[in-house]
């Protein structure tokens, strides 16, 4: 594959990934919730959802915050109802961040809010162009890990 074809994709997804771009698009998910959700939180919420109950220091290190940022956004997703902590089996002095049924529902409408938001931004796009982006990124996704 050629070299232009790296630069471009290394430019796409530095734009991507930089926090303004996230923070835009989590703006548009958390609005109105309310609950101790909000931009800055949401990464925490997303990030349970994703990899299970956790440990502050595995999450932040998933979702690439400190243990001190990650407990305080805990701390007010608790707060909210969204989450709670319970003792770790593995670790008796030790707690894991888990997802209440509040948190569980929250989680699933914010996906269907992001599905909605990445279909309208496809939505202009060609079916085929659309689709062969979608199973592109997917491969991509699944080889880099």
């Amino acid at each position: 594959m050629d070299h232009d074809l790296g630069e471009r994709l290394e430019a796409a997804l530095g734009e991507l990934l930089q926090r303004r771009t996230r923070l835009g698009l989590y703006a548009d998910l958390v609005d109105g919730i309310g609950r101790g959700l909000d931009i800055s939180s949401y990464p925490l919420l997303s990030g349970i959802a994703r990899i299970g109950p956790s440990t502050a220091v595995r999450l932040g290190r998933e979702i690439g915050l400190d243990r001190s940022g990650t407990s305080r956004y805990a701390s007010r997703l608790e707060t909210g109802g969204l989450l709670r902590r319970v003792p770790d089996p593995a670790d008796v002095r030790g707690t894991l961040l888990c997802l209440t049924d509040d948190g569980e529902k929250i989680v699933a409408l914010l996906r269907g809010r992001l599905a909605d938001l990445l279909g309208l931004r496809l939505a202009g796009w060609p079916e085929d162009d659309a689709r062969s982006f979608v199973a592109g990124l997917e491969r991509f996704v699944t080889e880099l890990r």
